[in-house]
């Protein structure tokens, strides 16, 4: 019987961590909302929506709006702002190991108001998701409770522009985003 016992491996302990989000990138003019799941580790850390190198958000702003990773992170918002761009995330808090969607624990779910958001930015009209975590995670948790606050509101899930989500060329991205401001 002590030969099993010691045998056994320990189960490896995995530590989450309680991930909070930032207040949005917004202001009265803002038309389209675009909706990242949660911050990154690094955006965490900094501060700054989107601060992980790897990620190609920037660089595809810088493409569509003149918000290009070199400047510094005031300017960048400013350029989102005047262009009627509000940028957030679907996810108030959370529990997650590192900075991946896939870790996010779902019971540990909080999200964002939007009813009171859309309510004070009555001018947007689009809603655009950065990958496929934050749109399931709004259609989860957020519409059910939009059902009589909700305006007129067109949505589309947009590539991720996370390094983790490395299948799609840049190019590619770009050409898909680019519905931000084609409208």
């Amino acid at each position: 019987m002590l030969k099993y016992f010691q045998k056994v491996k320990p189960l490896k302990q995995t530590m989450s961590s309680i991930c909070k989000s930032f207040d949005p990138i917004e202001n009265e003019k803002a038309a389209v909302l675009i909706l990242g799941s949660m911050p990154g580790a690094e955006s965490l850390r900094k501060k700054e929506y989107y601060a992980n190198r790897g990620n190609q958000f920037w660089l595809i702003m810088g493409a569509l709006v003149g918000a290009n990773p070199q400047q510094k992170y005031e300017d960048r918002v400013r350029m989102l702002m005047d262009r009627g761009i509000a940028a957030w995330d679907v996810l108030k808090s959370c529990e997650r190991q590192g900075s991946l969607d896939s870790a996010i624990e779902d019971e540990t779910i909080e999200v964002n108001d939007f009813p009171t958001f859309f309510k004070d930015h009555p001018h947007i009209t689009r809603v655009f998701f950065n990958g496929t975590k934050a749109q399931m995670s709004y259609k989860r948790h957020v519409m059910p409770n939009l059902a009589d606050t909700q305006h007129q509101l067109k949505y589309a899930c947009l590539p991720s522009t996370s390094p983790a989500y490395a299948v799609m060329p840049l190019n590619e991205k770009f050409e898909r985003w680019r519905i931000i401001v084609d409208l």
